[in-house]
C-alpha cells in the first residue's frame, strides 16, 4: 500500500495544472501541481497564445518538470466559446471546459471575489477533479466545429423571431400612444396615409417617420426570416448529412413539425451521446429538485440548468402533443393525473410529460421504436 500510495503522488506531481480566468482585456493564469502549493499566478494579454505557451514552458521550468511534461488545463465556459479548447487539444493540452453555474462556491451572503481568488479556486478544483472526484462539478460536451456551425441557422432564426415581435410591438406601442389602432401587415404605409389623429388632424411628421422607420426594420428582419427557413427547408428536402436524416426521422411524427425537429436535433440529439433518459432530462432542465432537511420535505420545482431553447420547445410541443397524438399512451398518462386538475395543475403537468416525451423522442431516433399509440403522418 505504502508504494502505491508514493507511485500515485510521484505520477501527480509529474502534471502541470493550469487553470484560465479568461477577460475581455486579458487572461489570469494559475499555475500548480499539487493541492497545498503555492499558485503560479500570471496575466497575459486576452488571445496572446504565444505568451500562454512561454508561460507554460516556464511553469515547467519553475516547478522542476521535464519540457514534456503533461499539461491539464480548464476555463469556464462563457463568451470565449470553445476555440480556446480546440487550440489547447491541438497544443497537446487536456483541457476540459467547466460550467461555471456548477462551480462550488461560499454559502455566506458576502465573499470576496477577485480574478486570483477565481483563478486558485478553479486551480484547486481541476486537481481534485483530476485526483478523482468526478462530480464535483459539470464539465461541458464540448461539440466539434461543424456540429457547432450547424446551430447558428436556428438560434440567428430564434434571434430574428424576437426582434420582430418587438418591432411590432413597439409600432403599435406608438400607435396607441395616440389612441389608434392599425393592423401591421402588408398595407401598413398606404394605412398610414390616411390615419388621422382623435381631431382629423394628421399624424406628425416625427412620430410618422419613426413609424415607417420600424416598419423598414420589420420587413427586413422578415426577408431574412423567409430567407433562412427557405434554405432550411431546402437542406431538409436535400442533404444527405446523418443530422438531417435524424430531422426528416423526427417529421414522420404527427405533431413534430420543421422547426421543432431541426431545433431537437441540432442542438440536443445530434451530436450529444446520451447514455441514460436521467442525463436527457437533465440537458433540458426538466429534472426535478426536492428539498429534505430533517422532517422537512418540499419540491422547488425543476432545475432549469439545461438548454433553454430546448426546454421551451419540448414544453411547446408537449401541449401539441395531446391535440395531434391523442391516441398516445403519453397523452392518455396526462388526462388520467391531470386532465381533471386545475390550470395550475395541468402546468405542471405537462413540464412532466415534456420530460417523458424528451425521452421518447431520444429513443426513437436511437431504436427506431415509435413512441406507444402515436401515429405517424401520412
Amino acid at each position: 500500500m505504502m508504494e502505491t500510495t508514493h507511485s500515485e503522488e510521484y505520477s501527480t506531481s509529474r502534471v502541470l495544472h493550469l487553470a484560465f480566468e479568461l477577460g475581455n482585456e486579458g487572461w489570469n493564469l494559475g499555475f500548480s501541481t499539487s493541492l497545498g502549493q503555492s499558485v503560479r499566478r500570471r496575466r497575459v494579454e486576452a488571445g496572446d497564445l504565444m505568451s500562454v505557451r512561454e508561460e507554460i514552458r516556464a511553469a515547467k521550468k519553475r516547478f522542476g518538470l521535464p519540457k514534456t511534461a503533461a499539461v491539464k488545463s480548464c476555463y469556464e465556459a462563457g463568451r470565449d466559446g470553445f476555440w480556446l479548447h480546440r487550440c489547447l487539444l491541438s497544443e497537446g493540452v487536456e483541457n476540459i471546459v467547466v460550467d461555471s453555474a456548477s462551480i462550488e462556491v461560499s454559502r455566506r451572503s458576502k465573499r470576496a471575489k477577485t480574478d486570483d481568488l477565481d483563478v486558485e479556486k478553479l486551480l484547486t478544483m481541476l486537481i481534485r477533479y483530476h485526483n478523482g472526484e468526478k462530480k464535483m462539478w459539470s464539465v461541458v460536451h464540448v461539440p466539434s466545429l461543424e456540429a457547432e456551425d450547424r446551430r447558428h441557422p436556428h438560434r440567428q432564426l430564434v434571434s430574428l423571431k424576437r426582434d420582430r415581435t418587438r418591432h411590432i410591438n413597439r409600432i403599435k406601442g406608438l400607435l396607441a400612444s395616440q389612441g389608434l389602432r392599425l393592423a401591421v401587415g402588408a398595407k401598413f404605409l398606404k394605412r398610414l396615409e390616411t390615419v388621422c389623429l382623435w381631431d382629423s388632424s394628421p399624424l406628425p411628421s416625427g412620430l410618422r417617420a419613426r413609424l415607417e422607420r420600424e416598419y423598414a426594420g420589420l420587413r427586413f428582419v422578415e426577408q431574412q426570416i423567409g430567407e433562412l427557413e427557405a434554405e432550411r427547408r431546402e437542406e431538409i428536402c436535400s442533404s444527405t448529412d446523418p443530422s438531417v436524416e435524424k430531422v426528416r426521422h423526427l417529421m414522420n411524427l404527427r405533431g413534430i413539425g420543421e422547426n421543432s425537429a431541426w431545433l431537437f436535433v441540432m442542438e440536443f440529439f445530434g451530436w450529444r451521446e446520451f447514455r441514460n433518459r436521467r442525463q436527457v432530462g437533465g440537458l433540458a432542465g426538466l429534472t426535478p429538485t426536492p428539498y429534505q432537511s430533517g422532517g422537512e420535505m418540499r419540491e422547488q420545482g425543476i432545475s432549469k440548468a439545461g438548454n433553454r431553447l430546448i426546454r421551451a420547445m419540448a414544453i411547446e410541443i408537449a401541449w401539441g402533443w395531446l391535440r395531434y397524438q391523442p391516441d398516445s399512451e403519453l397523452t392518455h398518462w396526462f388526462y388520467e393525473k391531470f386532465g381533471q386538475g386545475s390550470k395550475r395543475l395541468r402546468k405542471i403537468g405537462i413540464v412532466a410529460m415534456a420530460r417523458k416525451l424528451l425521452i421518447a423522442l431520444w429513443n426513437y431516433l436511437e431504436t427506431g421504436e415509435i413512441p406507444p399509440g402515436a401515429q405517424l403522418k401520412a
